[in-house]
């Protein structure tokens, strides 16, 4: 079964996951190079999918089964290494 999200927040550092279970993820930006540049309001021009986020303007899609299972940005071949 997989986990849904709820709602996203941001800080300068993170990007913050509320699942409709309950829990909240906490994921460095680091992590996914494309929301570190992106401006706050890119950031916040987001649609929520019942298995993830997308941001069409940046081009970003995440699964929430990827950040669940500790994995970052794969555009360039690897995962990238938290911060």
């Amino acid at each position: 079964m997989s986990a849904a999200a709820r709602a996203i927040t941001f800080d300068d550092d993170s990007m913050w996951v509320h699942l409709v279970d309950g829990r909240v993820l906490a994921v460095p930006l680091a992590r996914f190079p494309r929301l570190l540049e992106a401006t706050p309001q890119e950031r916040a021009r987001f649609t929520l999918s019942p298995r993830g986020i997308h941001w069409h303007e940046l081009d970003e899609d995440i699964s929430i089964d990827s950040l669940l299972a500790g994995r970052g940005d794969l555009t360039q071949g690897r995962a990238a290494t938290p911060a």
